[in-house]
């Protein structure tokens, strides 16, 4: 493996991070900055571009008590100014349903081309494949136990905080 080889599977991991870190605190603008312009998306469900995307996410996703993305298996296939991934993906989401808090997991692989431009990766096409989803209802006791915790939020999220944290 080259050097460039290497650098362009680390960049092309933190676009991945970037994209679910833009679902989960529902920032639009840092999840759209992860596509080209002309990027399509297939997820069965939904086929588009990046701003029907976008916006389709933030819809699906903008009711939810909470959202967390966690990253799996980042396999990259790098050739020159294109690469390939799988990405293994593990999605949680409180919803309320008929009023009931329930806990929707999701898992799969992100199928993905990823193009190099002006010297920047972005997802040029990206396919979600689940492989299953799990709906429970919620059960932690946790925040009601603990009403001090620190919680995760959306854009007020602690980590846009960093002037903050700075001085911490």
């Amino acid at each position: 493996m080259t050097l460039e080889e290497l650098l362009a599977k680390q960049e092309i991991t933190d676009l991945v991070g970037r994209y679910m870190r833009g679902l989960d605190r529902l920032d639009k603008a840092l999840l759209r900055s992860t596509f080209h312009d002309d990027a399509n998306t297939d997820y069965g469900f939904f086929q588009g571009g990046p701003d029907a995307f976008v916006d389709m996410a933030y819809q699906a996703l903008k009711d939810h008590l909470a959202n967390h993305h966690m990253i799996g298996q980042v396999n990259i296939q790098v050739e020159g100014d294109v690469a390939f991934g799988e990405v293994y993906f593990q999605a949680f989401h409180r919803v309320v349903t008929n009023g009931e808090e329930r806990d929707l997991f999701i898992a799969g692989r992100y199928v993905d081309r990823y193009e190099k431009r002006n010297n920047e990766w972005r997802i040029a096409f990206r396919s979600e494949v689940n492989d299953w989803a799990r709906d429970d209802p919620a059960t932690d006791g946790y925040f009601a136990a603990t009403p001090d915790s620190l919680r995760g939020g959306r854009l007020d999220d602690a980590s846009y905080q960093l002037d903050e944290l700075r001085h911490r």
